[in-house]
């Protein structure tokens, strides 16, 4: 989850929200990409997840990265909670996650050397410390009361929120994992049929990157648990947003939308404040409980907006929210997926034709299905696994448009990155499916063999 904002200073105009979103706008030519991943921490020995303290800890990993591979660090309390280096940082989730958020990047090819690197440097110290990684969308035996607590206020504040608004909150926040790109737009246009593709084939990336079938050591009937988990934490902040798809659309709409998605807290000097439930609309005229008589900045702003979590989500660029942690092959695929599907035109426009007739209740049911079936998934005769066909076609389509070579020449483009979908698709398969083989399989129901076998 996101570090504070730095987004400006004091909100005298009600356009600046809007004009902040906007700000984001880039001509094609400095479009970026930016991957974030989050995996698991854990005892090698043990497998229990790894505390914040301790020989074997979330810090003594931070610190190891700190001291031995050139990271400047972050602190928040006088704790160590995040790193900085070349535009990329690592931060803590909730329960210890380790995120990377990579810096904004020309190509697939950099994105996934980013990421190569830093599981590289990751493991350099895990092993030294009997410590290891997975990528996984959901821990597959922890329960809540096993988790850690990561010293950051923000974290505290939501975890004491999440039982007033929805069942799952503290699940989503403690023991899920996800993948993302963040990608950029040239116009209000532009983003807008951005987001209503995002929207729409956002279910495909769940089905295709469904890697979460356990819970607390049992199978849990859904090939995406942490997908399941979003659809019962917070109605008000998540979800498939109709109004995207409604006429109109654009910066002003967003800015709506967010403004009635209660706050969460005002970050000053420092410190967390509780503003939990209060309104933005109300900060806007100086009337929020938490700091009565104080208006927000620009930067307040920034920070609301990382407190929203629908299915993709604007802020000075798009953030596509709909995948699973997982191996390193689909860390590479995610960013590939959607690039090939938004960052050539073509591809842009036989992306919206292919979704374009989907109903909001289609869009929302295919969601669901996702989460439970994989590609299996079906709703209304529109089949999960031939919309997922069409769309990675569509995706090495506008990779192959985009001709972006790497390693020196000799890959012509980034369509290679694509070929772990390419073959779920060929198979039917996604790695929900792999695992749960294994499960009843070669395992025996003995789900410890999955840190061994799955782990970075």
């Amino acid at each position: 989850m996101s570090i504070p904002q730095s987004g400006g200073g004091p909100i005298e105009r009600h356009e600046q929200m809007a004009e902040y979103l906007a700000a984001g706008c880039k001509p094609k030519e400095d479009w970026r990409i930016g991957t974030e991943h989050e995996k698991f921490g854990y005892l090698t020995d043990t497998h229990e997840p790894l505390p914040y303290d301790g020989p074997r800890s979330v810090r003594a990993v931070l610190e190891g990265l700190r001291d031995r591979h050139g990271w400047s660090p972050v602190a928040e309390g006088g704790n160590i909670i995040g790193l900085e280096k070349d535009g990329a940082n690592i931060s803590l989730e909730p329960g210890g996650q380790l995120e990377l958020s990579g810096a904004p990047l020309e190509t697939i090819h950099q994105t996934c050397d980013e990421v190569n690197h830093h599981l590289a440097e990751v493991r350099d110290i895990a092993d030294a410390i009997g410590v290891g990684f997975i990528g996984l969308g959901a821990a597959p035996e922890w329960r809540f009361e096993d988790m850690p607590r990561m010293p950051k206020g923000r974290y505290k504040l939501m975890t004491d929120y999440m039982d007033r608004v929805g069942t799952m909150g503290k699940t989503m926040m403690y023991r899920t994992c996800t993948v993302q790109v963040n990608l950029d737009f040239s116009s209000e246009a532009d983003m807008v049929q951005k987001m209503r593709v995002a929207l729409a084939l956002q279910p495909v990336a769940t089905a295709l990157f469904a890697n979460s079938p356990f819970l607390e050591g049992q199978v849990n009937g859904h090939k995406s648990w942490r997908s399941r988990v979003w659809r019962d934490l917070d109605a008000e902040r998540t979800g498939m947003l109709p109004f995207v798809f409604e006429e109109g659309f654009g910066f002003e709409a967003w800015v709506e939308y967010a403004l009635d998605v209660p706050m969460y807290f005002v970050y000053r000097d420092g410190e967390y404040i509780d503003a939990l439930g209060q309104s933005f609309r109300d900060f806007l005229k100086g009337e929020l409980p938490a700091l009565p008589g104080e208006k927000p900045t620009l930067s307040d702003w920034a920070d609301h907006l990382t407190t929203i979590f629908p299915e993709a989500r604007v802020k000075k660029f798009i953030e596509m929210r709909g995948a699973d942690g997982g191996p390193w092959r689909r860390l590479c695929a995610l960013p590939a997926f959607w690039v090939g599907l938004t960052y050539d035109q073509g591809a842009l426009d036989a992306a919206w034709d292919l979704a374009k007739g989907f109903t909001a209740e289609q869009r929302e049911a295919l969601r669901v299905a996702a989460s439970v079936d994989g590609l299996q998934a079906k709703v209304d005769g529109i089949s999960m696994h031939d919309l997922a066909r069409e769309t990675l076609k569509i995706a090495e389509a506008g990779l192959k448009a985009r001709a972006r070579p790497g390693a020196g020449g000799l890959l012509p483009d980034e369509t290679h990155f694509l070929n772990a979908l390419k073959e779920s698709v060929e198979t039917g398969h996604v790695p929900a499916d792999e695992l749960l083989e294994r499960y009843h399989g070669e395992w025996n129901g003995d789900l410890s063999r999955i840190y061994a076998e799955y782990s970075y």
